[in-house]
């Protein structure tokens, strides 16, 4: 059966905009203008997923026509996943939301690619019951896996800040759930933030928090990450991305335990657990000229390492069958098998996207298989003995080619830094987040 996502927005190009963004979920899309036209959508369609914006009313911002629709839809027998749009200057109002049943929230003007992943989260969410330390990209029985499981078991219940290391795609971010759900602060907020998307110009407001009038466009009070995750975990992602000046301030908010919003007089106590991730080499991490060493103790009392997929091989099987299975289940596909020369070919695949690129590998193949059985080509991926030897004439080489070369090679001259490698190919972050996922790097 088709996915259906409902987007619930005032704002006809807000909606359009999303609508555009999820087209590649190959999900059936409806959109409604007022809560007020939610009950009659319910009884023609449940959906699965709901974009859900919380002020409908113009000069509206206590959000409450949203969260009377998000009380509505967790009322269902089944429930759909809820994702709150919000603007930047109402994440607190996001929070609450989350408190009462939506599954994530992102901020308006949003990037594609969070936006993207946000949605293929609560897809995944909705069509599985898995407990979130066997979660999708923390799967598998290799020794790795295992290790890893163990360790965030013994982590968790502890108050010790978690440094999460992995290559993109690996899995950071579910890792770092997978510490919280675990932790005596499961029951409070796990707020992430991608510290590499950050101007350093925003950074305090959006950490700290701010108090009305204290700049240009300041128009109301703002509580800060810091505050907004209290009782709960605050993940910072990309930490590695974070200008040296930047990196002080974070550096005497942890050391003081309190944080000033601007424009406020007084410090408040924050009571969060930090969980960090980067993507950078660990050495350097240990150069003082990128990375402050007195900043990164604070942060990795616990180093959690999150191996590459071409370091577990083993696992790729059971990954390959577990989103088959679910795009299946999305798209209305009917259910295919491998045979055993793709499956090896698969396996022996490097997956340099790790499990992020094998996850859109699968979802290719589910939407273009059209034989009995997948076959290496429905993923994107040249039959062995059919592979064409390398020609450097200029009327063989293909565009698409050129282009997947050029990001691997910015990717490795930056170490897989994403922020970095889109500035020196000079596209967005969300522009190179897609093109990671078409060429399944």
């Amino acid at each position: 059966m088709q996915a259906h996502i409902l987007i619930l927005e005032d704002d006809a190009d807000v909606a359009y905009a999303a609508q555009l963004s999820l087209r590649r979920t190959g999900a059936r899309i409806t959109t409604l203008a007022h809560p007020g036209q939610l009950a009659n959508a319910l009884q023609e369609s449940a959906p699965d997923v709901v974009l859900l914006d919380l002020n409908f009313q113009a000069g509206r911002t206590d959000g409450s026509e949203g969260m009377q629709a998000l009380a509505r839809l967790r009322a269902l027998t089944n429930p759909p996943q809820v994702i709150v749009m919000t603007a930047y200057a109402d994440v607190a109002l996001a929070v609450e939301a989350m408190k009462c049943g939506a599954a994530d929230f992102i901020t308006k003007p949003w990037d594609n690619a969070r936006l993207a992943a946000a949605v293929d989260e609560a897809m995944i969410q909705r069509t599985t019951s898995a407990a979130p330390t066997q979660n999708s990209a923390l799967m598998g029985d290799s020794p790795p896996m295992k290790q890893l499981r163990r360790l965030i078991a013994s982590v968790a219940p502890t108050e010790a800040n978690v440094l999460v290391l992995g290559e993109n795609g690996v899995g950071k971010e579910l890792a770092a759930r997978a510490i919280h759900e675990a932790s005596r602060r499961a029951t409070g907020q796990f707020l992430a933030v991608d510290m590499g998307s950050l101007p350093e110009t925003t950074l305090e407001s959006e950490l700290f928090g701010h108090r009305k009038g204290s700049f240009t466009d300041a128009r109301n009070d703002r509580a800060g990450r810091f505050l907004a995750a209290s009782g709960g975990t605050l993940f910072l992602d990309e930490i590695g991305n974070m200008p040296l000046p930047a990196q002080a301030k974070l550096l005497t908010a942890l050391e003081r335990r309190e944080v000033t919003p601007l424009g406020a007089d007084r410090p408040q106590t924050i009571d969060v657990r930090i969980v960090s991730a980067t993507n950078l080499a660990e050495a350097s991490l240990y150069d003082p000229q990128h990375f402050r060493p007195d900043l990164l103790f604070r942060l990795n009392t616990i180093v959690l390492r999150v191996p590459p997929l071409r370091e577990r091989r083993e696992d790729i099987p059971l990954l390959l069958n577990h989103y088959l299975a679910h795009y299946q289940r999305q798209y209305g596909k009917p259910a295919r098998q491998l045979s055993p020369s793709a499956l090896d070919a698969l396996c022996s695949n490097p997956w340099q996207g790790n499990v992020r690129a094998l996850r859109h590998a699968c979802e290719r193949a589910v939407i273009l298989c059209d034989g009995e059985n997948y076959a290496l080509a429905d993923f994107g991926m040249a039959q062995p003995e059919m592979a064409p030897a390398v020609n450097r004439a200029a009327d063989t080489i293909r565009l698409d080619a050129l282009e997947r070369d050029a990001i691997a090679a910015a990717l490795a001259q930056v170490q897989g830094n994403i922020s970095r490698a889109a500035r020196l190919l000079g596209v967005s972050r969300a522009a190179l987040y897609r093109k990671l996922g078409k060429y399944g790097l």
